[in-house]
């Protein structure tokens, strides 16, 4: 508890001026003596975790139950709001697909997650209508943006869901770093241009300042083509594989949900991190893991990966 609890601390500290640091448009950093410290969305991934499991990993728990389904929500629902609130969607939207395959994993019956599932969509459903209703029905691009902004919606964020949804929209702007993610990869072909010889990223179209991190994948699928990336794919799978083996030798229910849960959260990153470089999802900054620069999303994984090869060396010595 007190590791969660630590978590959230961080997160308001985050809206404290003079601690936290506004970069991009958002809050997101904790810094003391003008450094940068720690960015506490990711520790707070990781105190999801464990807290959930600690919850419905407990001797004795009936993992069908109403009130502790309840429980796990408002856990999970206080530091998405609050990174929400910097505001970064695309890191709170991690915390979802983390608490649905804990819930899962736990027993919780298919009918209550199905009901879950079923109100996310409703959710997204009626961000599309914001999104895409007003401007067809003639408000004006001030009422339509104050609507949106009343929502949560910054306007960056509304700039980079519209560039995927409309593939033309501001090519030079909003839609520069898609274009030109899209452009690196496709150029990689099978096996790539070579090491250090992506035009992409090193003439700096692809721009510097995400070309070591949100787009890492982009620059190594441009030098290594096809079959690097894919490489880069099957490694992943190899991580994933043995987060589920430490999963099925878990010796407790509480080791079992620390493993899946952090295979979820790599799998997560991996994912939308992909498909956001190819074009398959909205820009959202998520790093890749073990590989986009990072200090403290870095630490994270390392820790999480930890926690899986303590609950794998306990099933061995078991």
């Amino acid at each position: 508890w007190w590791l969660y609890l630590a978590a959230l601390l961080l997160l308001l500290l985050v809206f404290v001026p003079g601690i936290g640091v506004r970069m991009y448009g958002a809050r997101r950093w904790i810094q003391l003596a003008g450094i940068r410290l720690l960015q506490p969305a990711e520790m707070a991934k990781l105190a999801l975790i464990i807290i959930l499991a600690r919850v419905y990993g407990a001797p004795g728990v009936w993992p069908r139950s109403r009130w502790l389904l309840v429980l796990a929500l408002m856990l999970t629902a206080l530091p998405v709001m609050m990174v929400a609130a910097q505001p970064d969607l695309g890191t709170a939207s991690v915390f979802v697909p983390v608490l649905a395959s804990i819930l899962l994993t736990a027993g919780v019956p298919v009918r209550s997650l199905s009901g879950l599932a079923a109100l996310a969509g409703l959710l997204l459903a009626l961000l599309l209508i914001l999104l895409l209703a007003p401007p067809a029905l003639g408000w004006s691009e001030e009422r339509h943006d104050g609507l949106l902004r009343s929502c949560g919606i910054s306007s960056y964020q509304q700039d980079r869901i519209m560039v995927f949804l409309r593939r033309d929209a501001d090519p030079l702007g909003a839609g520069w770093n898609k274009a030109q993610s899209q452009i690196a990869v496709g150029s990689g072909r099978l096996w790539g241009k070579g090491f250090r010889r992506g035009t992409q990223n090193i003439l700096g179209f692809l721009p510097r300042t995400v070309a070591p991190n949100d787009f890492i994948f982009s620059v190594i699928a441009e030098e290594k083509g096809f079959m690097g990336a894919l490489g880069i794919i099957i490694l992943f799978a190899v991580v994933l594989h043995g987060a589920f083996r430490a999963a099925l030798q878990a010796p407790d229910r509480i080791g079992r949900l620390l493993c899946v849960g952090v295979a979820a959260l790599i799998f997560c990153h991996v994912f939308v991190n992909i498909a956001m470089t190819i074009g398959l999802l909205p820009i959202t900054g998520l790093p890749l893991p073990l590989l986009s620069y990072g200090g403290t999303f870095m630490i994270s994984v390392m820790i999480a990966l930890g926690l899986v090869q303590s609950v794998y060396i306990r099933g061995e010595r078991n």
